[in-house]
C-alpha cells in the first residue's frame, strides 16, 4: 500500500475545488476588452522523466509562466519551480520556489517558499497540514507570510453521484477578518455537475458543467452579492479542454 502524501499543493486541495474552481474568479490581470473579460490558462504534465521524477510547464496568460520539477516518493513529494509572474511596473519578475510534504496518505505537513530574484525578496512562505480518513479530509494551512490561518474540511457523501459538502474558514491577523464559506455539489449525470457555496459576507455562487465530450467541459456560473442588491449578478461562461 502506498504512503505517499503527495505534493504541498494537495493540501486541502479537494475543499478547495469545490468551493472555489471553476466559479469563473479571474486571476490579478487578466483581457479586458468593452464587457468581455477573459483569460488562457495553458498546463502540460510529463510523467516519469526518470523514475520518481516528473515536469509541469504551465502558462496563464498574460499573468505568468512556469515550468516546475516533482518529485515524488513514499514518504514525501518536493517540487521546484522557476517561473516569470507579470508586475505592472516592472514587467515580469523571475520567480524561483521550492515546496515539499512529508508524512503518509493519513497525516502530513509540508511548506512553500518563493524567492523574487529581481527584488531579491522571498515574497511568500506557507506551511500546512492535512488528515485524510475515509469519512473527512481536514486540513490547516499559514498563507500569505503567515498572516491567513485557512482551515478546511471536506466529506464526500456519495461517490457515485460525486455528492460532496466542503466548509472552510478563514482568517486574516492584519485585518482581523474573519470569512466562513460553506458549499456542495453533485451530478445530475454522470457527465453534468452543479455546485453551489455561499460565504459570512453575502456572497452566494452556483455553477453547473456539463462535458460535451470526453475531456472538453463547458460551464455557466453566476455569483450575486446580498450586501449590494442594487449590483447586478454576474455570470461566466468557461471551456476547458483537459487531457
Amino acid at each position: 500500500m502506498s504512503k505517499c502524501p503527495g505534493f504541498y499543493f494537495d493540501i486541502g486541495k479537494k475543499a478547495r475545488d469545490l468551493l472555489h474552481k471553476d466559479y469563473g474568479a479571474q486571476p490579478p490581470i487578466h483581457f479586458h476588452y468593452q464587457f468581455l473579460d477573459w483569460n488562457l490558462s495553458l498546463s502540460c504534465q510529463i510523467e516519469q522523466i526518470v523514475p520518481g521524477l516528473s515536469s509541469l510547464i504551465k502558462f496563464d496568460i498574460p499573468d505568468s509562466g512556469k515550468v516546475e520539477l516533482q518529485s515524488l516518493h513514499d514518504y514525501a513529494g518536493i517540487t521546484g519551480c522557476i517561473g516569470l509572474i507579470r508586475n505592472s511596473s516592472r514587467g515580469y519578475d523571475p520567480v524561483v520556489s521550492f515546496s515539499g510534504v512529508a508524512g503518509t496518505t493519513f497525516l502530513s505537513l509540508g511548506g512553500n517558499l518563493a524567492f523574487d530574484i529581481a527584488t531579491k525578496t522571498f515574497n511568500k512562505w506557507n506551511a500546512g497540514l492535512t488528515i485524510n480518513t475515509a469519512f473527512l479530509i481536514a486540513s490547516l494551512k499559514l498563507n500569505d507570510k503567515f498572516d491567513t490561518l485557512k482551515a478546511s474540511c471536506y466529506h464526500a457523501v456519495n461517490p457515485v453521484t460525486r455528492t460532496a459538502i466542503a466548509a472552510e474558514l478563514k482568517h486574516r491577523f492584519s485585518t482581523n477578518e474573519i470569512v466562513a464559506t460553506i458549499g456542495a455539489q453533485h451530478a445530475l449525470f454522470p457527465s453534468t455537475l452543479v455546485k453551489a457555496r455561499v460565504n459570512t459576507h453575502g456572497m452566494a455562487g452556483a455553477l453547473i458543467q456539463q462535458e460535451l465530450w470526453q475531456k472538453v467541459f463547458i460551464t455557466l456560473a453566476g455569483e450575486v452579492d446580498f450586501r449590494d442588491m442594487i449590483k447586478l449578478p454576474t455570470v461566466g461562461l468557461s471551456l476547458a479542454l483537459r487531457l
